[in-house]
Parts: structure tokens; sequence; C-alpha cells
């Protein structure tokens, strides 16, 4: 695993052993920033359940301004502040240890409104991606923002959150990838 492009590419991250934690692959990495815009001029990203925190520091070294992770695991807490010192973002990225269900009154309470929100939480967890709602309900995404969740295959989401349609799922394996835009 590792940064794919911007300007840290090619650093190696590192991700937590076991099950607890299920990192994004290269390959999906890759075809997902293709979707969404190789690169961006600014901006916030927001990633619930961050995991080894690779979706938002990629998002970081294609050029979004800054960052917040969310993540309640303490190993992957680590990880991601290594990862984000590895990549010289410990300035640009804030980890937030603690539930994913606080992060929007959290984030509302900073004045933070998200250009990038990723939601990748347990697949068993499905009621995880109604967060997303939230967001959207408290204003929390900029009108040009993105959702992307990633998911199991089977499952099928909203096709909407609030004003952010779904512009399409593309499978990868045993995952799938939402993409919303308003």
């Amino acid at each position: 695993m590792r940064v794919i492009a911007g300007t840290r590419r090619g650093i190696p991250l590192k991700s937590i052993t076991g099950t607890d934690t299920r990192p994004t692959s290269d390959k999906v990495k890759e075809a997902l920033f293709s979707k969404i815009g190789p690169f961006f001029d600014g901006g916030v990203a927001v990633e619930l359940f961050g995991g080894s925190g690779s979706l938002t520091l990629e998002a970081l070294s294609r050029g979004s301004d800054s960052a917040w992770i969310f993540e309640k695991n303490s190993k992957a807490c680590t990880v991601i502040k290594e990862n984000a010192e590895k990549c010289k973002f410990s300035e640009e990225l804030r980890i937030v240890r603690g539930d994913a269900r606080t992060a929007a009154s959290k984030l509302s309470k900073e004045g933070i409104v998200a250009n990038l929100l990723f939601l990748d939480p347990p697949y068993a967890k499905e009621e995880f991606y109604n967060l997303a709602e939230q967001f959207v309900e408290q204003g929390l995404l900029a009108d040009d923002g993105i959702i992307v969740c990633e998911h199991e295959k089977q499952l099928t989401l909203p096709t909407a959150y609030g004003a952010f349609e779904s512009v399409g799922t593309t499978v990868y394996g045993g995952s799938a990838i939402t993409i919303y835009k308003k």
C-alpha cells in the first residue's frame, strides 16, 4: 500500500495487522481517484473509519488543504499518525480518536465544511452509511462536495443523501465504491 499520485507519490504506507481494518487496495484507490478527479485544488477531506488513513493521505497528496480522520481503534490511530508523519502531513491532518457517529457534531462545532467525505465502515455495519445523511442535513458538505462510500458489492446503498445523488457504483472484487455528487 502506498500513496499513488501527487506530491507524496510512491511513499509506502503501513496498515495494522489483523481483521480490525480493511485497507483500500492501491488498484481500487487509483480507480477511485481517477473517477472523482485526479487532483484537487484545496478543500477539506474527511474520512470516517480511517483505518490506515490511506484515502485521506492520497487526497492530501493530490491537493486537499487539510483533512480530518475519525477512528476509534487506538492501534489504527497510531498507524495513521505514523503514515501522516512519513508523508509530512502532520500539520494538515487532524486525527480524532473516537466514534465516527460524533464526527458531524464535532465538525459542526469547528465550522468545518468537507469537500470530500470518505465512508468505509466495517462491512457488517450497514447503518453507518447513514452518517452521510447527517453531513448533508447539517450543511457540512460543500456544494461541490463528493461523498465516497466503500462497501460490500452485495449492499445496495440509497440513491441519494439529500441533494447528493449517486453517480454510480463500481465493483472491485468483493468490494464496491459508490460516489455521490450534488
